[in-house]
């Protein structure tokens, strides 16, 4: 953490790169050695976010020496029925590099492709929990496209029932897997929600008082969150076309404007304010609580198909803005709840 500033920011390595132009998924445009060099000469960073794999470990543990750059948070994806012993597994290697929180993005869907009951969420987060803090990593469960928390309204009765037990509810809050669907009837419908936001029952945007994002806040289980800036109701990925002949969803949106043929949509600066807000939220939380559980922040400008493959705009220099603006934000919370604004 730099100077008085409270969390640890660290920047996803997919997006420790210059851009995702016409290039495989698989294949990174620099070695992991490049990456955490250009992480840490940004300046802007506390750590380096991404799980290493076994084959590639010793690589990630000499490039963190190397650059005194340390790996304190790491994701990766789970399908209940199918990847219980890579969840153990992962969480070992967490402990090894030094990690201390591991990011569990869980399927909808079991591999025997019955959509998982909240009993079995529950008890998959019991397991990881009772596993993570045995090695000394805290599982947190993230707010993500595919995953059972795309059901927005499931992710509260389920925290609560997790914490009526005594064991704290981590939860990863990424606010653009909410924002893009703001305006999107498709993508309401997807996460089970349309009726109820049409009702009035359920508010997506962050501006707004008693948005989930707020909700989640005030449940007092957001771990770490992060920032992709979106648009709300936002263009599709025009630049990568999925097997089925649809575009990318569109779940990535340049913080700051991209040059002349950089990206496929025109840019304007309104429709980031609301990522932007989401963050304001969090720090607002936290500067007002003192039992805040916050403690990571990730920038996450990366190169899949549903976020920016094929875009041409430098990657990493959006995740640098995003870290910038990040820090810039917390200084303003800062000077407004010294001034009593912020309550």
């Amino acid at each position: 953490m730099k100077d008085d500033f409270p969390f640890l920011l660290g920047c996803n390595g997919r997006g420790a790169q210059a851009s995702s132009a016409d290039r495989p998924v698989s294949l990174e445009e620099h070695s992991i050695d490049e990456q955490f060099r250009l992480v840490k000469e940004a300046g802007v960073f506390d750590y380096f976010d991404r799980l290493p794999l076994r084959s590639n470990q010793g690589e990630y543990e000499k490039a963190m020496q190397k650059y005194d750059l340390p790996v304190h948070t790491c994701s990766w994806f789970y399908m209940l029925g199918r990847d219980e012993a890579l969840l153990h597994d992962n969480l070992k290697i967490c402990q090894e590099v030094g990690a201390k929180c591991h990011n569990i993005m869980t399927f909808t869907h079991h591999a025997d492709g019955h959509v998982l009951t909240d009993d079995e969420i529950m008890d998959h987060y019991l397991d990881a929990y009772d596993v993570g803090m045995g090695l000394g990593v805290e599982p947190s469960f993230e707010l993500h496209v595919n995953m059972w928390t795309e059901s927005f309204a499931r992710v509260t009765p389920i925290a609560k029932r997790i914490m009526a037990r005594g064991i704290p509810f981590n939860y990863t809050m990424d606010y653009s897997h909410v924002i893009f669907k703001i305006g999107d009837a498709e993508e309401l419908d997807v996460s089970e929600c349309r009726e109820a936001v049409e009702a009035g029952e359920m508010e997506l945007d962050p501006f707004a008082e008693g948005s989930l994002c707020q909700e989640w806040l005030d449940l007092g289980i957001v771990k770490w969150t992060q920032l992709r800036t979106v648009g709300p109701n936002q263009p599709k990925n025009r630049w990568h076309l999925n097997e089925d002949g649809s575009y990318g969803r569109g779940i990535q949106y340049p913080i700051v404007p991209p040059g002349p043929g950089e990206w496929h949509s025109p840019w304007h600066a309104y429709m980031v304010e609301p990522s932007k807000e989401a963050i304001r939220r969090a720090l607002r939380y936290h500067v007002t609580r003192a039992d805040s559980p916050l403690r990571y922040i990730t920038t996450e400008m990366i190169n899949l198909p549903d976020y920016a493959l094929n875009a041409k705009y430098n990657l990493f220099e959006q995740n640098v803005e995003a870290a910038r603006f990040i820090r810039r934000a917390w200084e303003e919370v800062k000077a407004l709840h010294a001034a009593g604004l912020v309550a």
